[in-house]
């Protein structure tokens, strides 16, 4: 009887579903605009990205603010201020945006090609 109990308790299901709950839409080192909904007990701005909550230091309610992630956890995640919102997509590494720089470049010459 204890076998079966146990069995359905402890069947991985909630379990399981902490993890999935868990699942961060973030990474470290990512950029990304967001806007603080809200202002928690400390005074940290807090956003969210798909349901993630994302604590910012030093903003204020309303704010549309470019944040870089810096810390990731099951259920939260912490990010500090790059700036105003810049309308750029999320960037996930520096690597990932000097490609994003080097493709302009790229696009001049195919357009100066073009003019001739």
């Amino acid at each position: 009887m204890e076998e079966d109990f146990g069995g359905h308790r402890g069947g991985g299901f909630r379990r399981g579903g902490m993890r999935g709950g868990g699942f961060s839409p973030v990474k470290v080192g990512e950029e990304l605009d967001v806007t603080i909904e809200a202002v928690g007990e400390k005074g940290d701005g807090i956003a969210k990205k798909k349901g993630f909550v994302l604590f910012v230091p030093g903003v204020k309610q309303g704010d549309n603010v470019r944040i870089k992630i810096t810390k990731v956890f099951k259920k939260m995640g912490f990010a500090e201020v790059l700036g105003p919102a810049t309308g750029v997509p999320p960037t996930e590494s520096k690597e990932e945006s000097q490609g994003a720089e080097a493709q302009p470049e790229e696009e001049e010459q195919s357009e100066d090609t073009e003019e001739f």
